[in-house]
């Protein structure tokens, strides 16, 4: 550590493009120049024809290429890449277990949110799913009928409502409806795919209006290679067309490295749906008759039969034979394509041998003579008959995952509207399927699952389940704008509007803003406090808490920022570059972004010297954010070796205090990092 000079935080996200110019230019120094910006001042930059020399002997003629383009992607780039001046400002008060849960909830645009977490999970994230808005052609891209305020916003990002969200409106009149709806998916999936870890995986729900855009940028994003399928949600049927009565969703998944996934045989399977129903049936039918099998199999198959369809235990109807060992189905045993070993099989019965099939035997004599002694062979009546192989339910209960799979799409809502006491929120994901899309990717303890347009919070509701069935802990992070619910915007006499009436009175019960996030919020509350009551024995390990975190300006004053070259002197006339209104959490949650530390983990706080002293994750960062603090303290601080350290600049009352931090440090605690905002 420099003791003369101890580094001061930038207070803003990292700087894409000039990442991606260092990483060039260790790689391809030859192709780093310089050039001025707009302030004059000398910056690197990419010579990007010896670069392109560089890769390939031959370049492209003209702008053909193989690519695909919108009016505005370039601008899309630029802003994905553009570092921010903002800090996200810890709620207690908003949350539930705050000093013990590992779940966020952070409100604000979604774009801003995900540059800001960037060194703090960058590559740490094992799944993402994400419902983002449909482009359906109504006023605003987020399409859930809830309506932000009548006055005009600009046609392009950077305008901002009464409450400071970004949001761009998309009318279906708008000459650029996909462009703008492209450049908003692009640049926010181009910063999400920085947080998946190398086993990562991505899924997007989308209907049929941008489902080839989305497509065709996520083969760029992530690679064409690293497509894993396209599933298709028949969620029921709409009898509200003219012509076809479109009744699906689709659902993109991709891998951040398919390569990684198969040099690790990493695999994919399912419990089947409705096995829990078909077991209850069979133990109540073996209660009722004993070892009577011919009576259980017949009732077993009317129980079947009279199933509804589309009903999950119906998918397993084959499974209809039983014996002492179970259920089973009667399996082929005959060799798959012909060819297969032929020899006598004797007919237990008749003591003749059976009927051999044509494509011969599934297994050597060996194998088969075993797999008769152990009860495993379902014979005929008589030796005419080809024996099959008996394939019992108990050792077949998972599956490969199904492209394309039924679930009533009105069934989530129908369940939020019990949960939360009336209809506040229109066409909510189904948590099943995102517990099911968990369950079956193999997301493990301490994996991370993020939602960055969580919208009624499904995301979270769906991970406790998952938690409670799979008896992990596991651990998400949403991201919501704080869209406005308001009713003047929906006509009189709409579902809509009444959708939005009901969201409002739910949330003047709690005097809560009239914003979706706060729906959100109040959902996974109550979805956490319902399950712990229908599975107490998890109300010890399931954490159902999620602390709340906002969006908002930097920290510092502006004057911190302007000029950034600023003298000593400036500084000491300076009352404080830190805004008036932030406490030391405030404070302490900016330095854990610029540091790139997880916003999750315990801290704790303790005077020293009438001095507060923040300890966050046991001396991961130690801060004291008061002003004028004694060496005493300063020296308490070292002892406890801190990884990191940070004090305000006001903290020291010259440089040579200044200077002496540094001594401190350097004689009690030389590897710690310090700092000064």
């Amino acid at each position: 550590m420099d003791n003369e000079k101890i580094d001061k935080f930038k207070m803003e996200s990292i700087d894409m493009t000039q990442e991606n110019i260092e990483k060039i230019g260790h790689l391809f120094p030859n192709c780093i120049t310089e050039t001025r910006d707009k302030d004059g001042k000398l910056k690197k930059a990419v010579n990007f024809e010896m670069l392109k020399q560089m890769l390939s002997p031959e370049t492209l003629a003209g702008d053909e290429a193989y690519e695909f383009t919108w009016a505005g992607k370039k601008a899309s780039i630029v802003e994905a890449n553009k570092p921010i001046r903002k800090t996200l400002r810890p709620c207690p008060e908003e949350s539930v277990n705050w000093d013990s849960t590992e779940n966020l909830y952070i409100e604000g645009d979604n774009l801003e949110v995900l540059k800001l977490l960037q060194e703090s999970y960058l590559g740490k994230v094992k799944m993402i799913y994400i419902d983002p808005p449909y482009n359906t052609g109504h006023d605003f891209i987020y399409d859930d009928d809830f309506k932000m305020t009548d006055e005009e916003y600009a046609e392009e990002i950077g305008k901002i409502d009464q409450v400071g969200n970004k949001m761009v409106k998309n009318i279906d009149t708008n000459g650029r409806f996909h462009s703008d709806w492209c450049s908003m998916m692009y640049s926010r999936l181009m910063l999400a795919r920085r947080f998946l870890t190398e086993d990562g995986v991505i899924f997007i729900s989308i209907d049929e209006n941008e489902v080839n855009s989305l497509k065709a940028i996520c083969d760029e994003l992530f690679g064409s290679s690293n497509f894993v399928a396209e599933l298709i949600w028949a969620a029921g049927r709409k009898n509200d067309s003219k012509y076809i009565s479109i009744s699906h969703e689709y659902i993109l998944c991709y891998f951040k490295n398919m390569q990684h996934i198969k040099a690790r045989e990493i695999i994919w399977r399912e419990k089947k749906q409705g096995l829990t129903d078909i077991y209850n049936e069979y133990f109540r039918l073996k209660q009722l008759h004993g070892d009577d099998y011919e009576k259980i199999e017949k009732e077993l198959k009317k129980w079947f039969k009279d199933l509804p369809d589309g009903y999950p235990a119906k998918n397993h109807s084959h499974y209809n034979k039983v014996d002492e060992n179970g259920i089973y189905f009667s399996d082929n045993i005959s060799w798959p394509g012909g060819g297969g070993p032929k020899y006598p099989v004797i007919h237990p019965v008749t003591q003749k041998p059976v009927k051999i099939p044509s494509r011969g035997w599934l297994t050597g004599k060996e194998t088969m003579e075993q797999w008769i002694k152990e009860g495993k062979v379902d014979f005929g009546r008589d030796e005419n008959r080809v024996p099959t192989l008996k394939s019992y339910l108990k050792n077949r209960e998972y599956s490969v995952p199904y492209s394309v799979f039924y679930k009533d799409g009105r069934a989530s809502s129908k369940r939020l509207k019990e949960l939360l006491g009336n209809k506040v929120f229109e066409n909510p994901k189904d948590e099943d399927i995102i517990q099911r899309i968990i369950q079956f990717t193999g997301i493990d303890e301490d994996d991370i699952i993020m939602d960055c347009f969580s919208g009624s919070g499904t995301t979270a509701h769906a991970v406790f389940l998952a938690n409670v069935v799979q008896k992990k802990r596991r651990h998400f992070i949403l991201i919501q704008i704080p869209e406005i619910i308001d009713i003047k915007l929906t006509p009189a006499r709409s579902a809509s509007r009444k959708v939005a009436e009901n969201a409002v009175k739910l949330l003047d019960v709690s005097n809560r803003p009239h914003n979706i996030c706060e729906i959100g919020k109040e959902r996974i509350r109550r979805a956490g406090r319902k399950i712990v009551e229908e599975h107490p024995e998890v109300a010890d390990s399931l954490d159902i808490g999620f602390r709340v975190l906002k969006l908002d300006d930097s920290n510092m004053n502006d004057v911190y920022y302007n000029p950034s070259e600023y003298s000593q002197d400036l500084l000491s006339r300076m009352e404080s570059n830190v805004k008036e209104d932030r406490t030391d959490l405030d404070l302490l949650f900016g330095c854990l972004l610029e540091w790139g530390l997880p916003l999750s983990l315990p801290y704790s706080s303790k005077k020293i010297e009438g001095c507060t002293v923040h300890n966050y994750n046991n001396g991961d960062l130690i801060a004291c954010f008061d002003e004028e603090v004694p060496d005493d303290v300063i020296k308490e601080i070292a002892k406890q070796k801190p990884l990191r350290a940070v004090f305000r600049d006001s903290s020291f009352a010259d440089s040579p205090s200044k200077i002496n931090v540094g001594e401190i440090f350097k004689l009690l605690s030389p590897d710690t990092r310090v700092k000064v905002i």
